[in-house]
């Protein structure tokens, strides 16, 4: 280490302080005078402090003495010497001059070195890749501004001592303009400012928060595109200050935080499904504007964002294919949802969850005992088909009342059944008056199970034992068969053997693959358009 009694070789100043100076602090009349050596504040009241500083031949260390006309003060500046270890690693440089790098930063990677990371940072493979920047002092060199270490994307980096000061200056003036893409939380309103105080958090150290009197924090965000389910967004945020974590702090105190920050409320459970794409704040720096320092050429970065992001993305597209089995009594419906079954697929049955709530004391037994009393609903068995099938055929009214009374209950069922097959590629519910209902709004894909006429009314009559009068009755409790297939999106032929069938079956998984496919596909396409343009 370089002492100030061996400093006789390094470049050396001296002058007179000249008659129009009267009490100014040594530190910023050195300032002035050094203003061509590209000194920084800082850096002179270190060389004050450390003896590199002599006023009328005598030792001053006192940064605020006050110098007057006709002092003789001497400074001596030594050479930098930086003790950063070179370490080899990526550096993707987007763009390099003889002044500054513009680069893309890794997630996952430190900026600095720091008492918690003292080494394996950007600084270490600049010191080996850029060997320059070492003359820089300091164990920052270059460094005008940072990111998170689980932030990704652009940064500016001096590679001298003079463009580092004026670039300084520049982020100082708020003249560089910073956007940023996040994945939050939620479906924030179309656009918004925040303009809350950020400062540490006073119940717990390792976080900033909204504070009171804290420092200014200024953040505008606009959502680019939202989910239709609410499970996330795309914004974009621009910040005018540079506060710690002010990002993250603000679209949390809003109420959207960001994805897997588990430190401002967006993380997720370690056994979650989607722990493995959102093991980072999924934050990246995205444009960069700014003036050159030297050639004062207006300088225009935009750099996507990592695969990560489109993983994610893709990930919470990916919901539950919600798919939807309609038909005509007799069509053979059950018979597909039992060979969909077979298959793994997760199934459900609008008839198999009437039979529950039809039995003593269930929910639908007792909302149909309080309309129609014991005769539908007995005190020692459950709901009486045939009674209830006869006071919903006296009049449309009663029919009207039942299916008010109990399809409630069903379509709750059905809402657990899909939050239940959330992480599944699909699952499939066998719903018969899907349409008629105007359930179809809870569900993504309708497929159509079609038969001739006389199949499905041999089943019927041999099967169930329906009679024609029945058959008649419920058909025309339905819409006609021509408008429910139209109304589909995939129909099934049953006309066949129970072979043909199953590979109709197969098929139609093929087909719900292809639809759920094409449909991320486009999601992510569409997203990926915006940050592109």
């Amino acid at each position: 280490m370089t002492t100030p009694e061996e400093y006789s070789e390094f470049p050396h100043f001296t002058h007179s302080v000249p008659a129009n100076i009267d009490g100014v602090r040594l530190d910023k009349h050195l300032g002035d005078f050094l203003k061509n050596e590209v000194v920084s504040r800082e850096k002179i009241k270190k060389l004050i402090k450390d003896g590199f500083v002599t006023i009328n031949e005598k030792k001053c260390t006192k940064p605020n003495t006050k110098v007057f006309s006709g002092m003789k003060i001497s400074v001596t500046i030594p050479e930098v010497q930086n003790e950063l270890i070179p370490e080899e690693g990526d550096i993707n440089i987007l763009h390099r001059d003889d002044d500054l790098i513009v680069i893309n930063k890794e997630a996952g990677l430190t900026v600095h070195p720091c008492p918690s990371c003292p080494e394996g940072t950007l600084v270490h493979r600049l010191a080996h890749s850029i060997p320059e920047i070492t003359k820089m002092e300091g164990f920052r060199p270059g460094i005008v501004h940072r990111i998170d270490k689980d932030t990704s994307g652009l940064l500016i980096v001096a590679l001298n001592e003079k463009t580092r000061l004026a670039l300084s200056e520049a982020f100082a003036a708020r003249t560089i303009s910073k956007e940023y893409l996040a994945i939050v939380h939620g479906t924030p309103p179309e656009s918004g400012e925040i303009k809350e105080p950020v400062g540490r958090d006073p119940k717990m150290k390792i976080r900033m928060a909204v504070v009171p009197n804290a420092k200014e924090a200024h953040s505008a965000y606009r959502t680019l595109y939202s989910d239709p389910k609410g499970k996330f967004s795309l914004v974009a945020i621009k910040i005018f200050t540079g506060r710690t974590h002010q990002i993250r702090v603000h679209m949390s105190h809003i109420g959207y935080p960001l994805w897997g920050d588990t430190l401002y409320g967006g993380g997720v459970k370690e056994d979650s499904p989607l722990a493995p794409f959102a093991s980072r704040q999924m934050l990246h720096a995205w444009k960069l504007n700014f003036e050159h320092p030297t050639t004062k050429e207006q300088m225009s970065f935009t750099c996507q964002p990592p695969q990560d992001f489109i993983a994610l993305i893709e990930r919470l597209t990916l919901a539950v294919q919600r798919v939807a089995l309609t038909g005509m009594p007799g069509c053979g419906k059950s018979v597909v949802l039992s060979a969909l079954a077979e298959k793994g697929i997760a199934t459900w049955s609008a008839d198999a969850v009437v039979h529950k709530l039809y039995e003593n004391g269930a929910d639908g037994w007792y909302v149909l005992r309080g309309r129609f009393g014991s005769e539908v609903s007995p005190d020692d068995g459950p709901v009486n088909r045939k009674a209830l099938f006869a006071r919903m055929q006296e009049k449309k009214s009663n029919r009207n009342e039942v299916e008010q009374l109990v399809h409630p209950l069903i379509l709750h069922d059905l809402m657990l059944f899909w939050q239940e097959h959330a992480a599944d590629p699909f699952a499939v519910a066998e719903i018969p008056l899907l349409h008629e209902s105007h359930w179809d709004r809870e569900v993504d894909i309708v497929a159509g199970i079609r038969c001739s006429k006389d199949s499905r009314q041999n089943r019927l009559q041999e099967i169930r034992g329906w009679n024609d009068d029945l058959i008649a009755t419920m058909d025309s409790w339905q819409w006609a068969e021509d408008d429910k297939m139209k109304a589909c999106h995939i129909i099934l032929e049953n006309n066949g053997s129970l072979e043909e069938l199953n590979n109709a079956v197969d098929k139609f998984i093929e087909a719900i693959m292809r639809v759920r496919a094409k449909k991320l596909q486009q999601t992510v396409e569409a997203i990926t358009t915006l940050w592109s343009e």
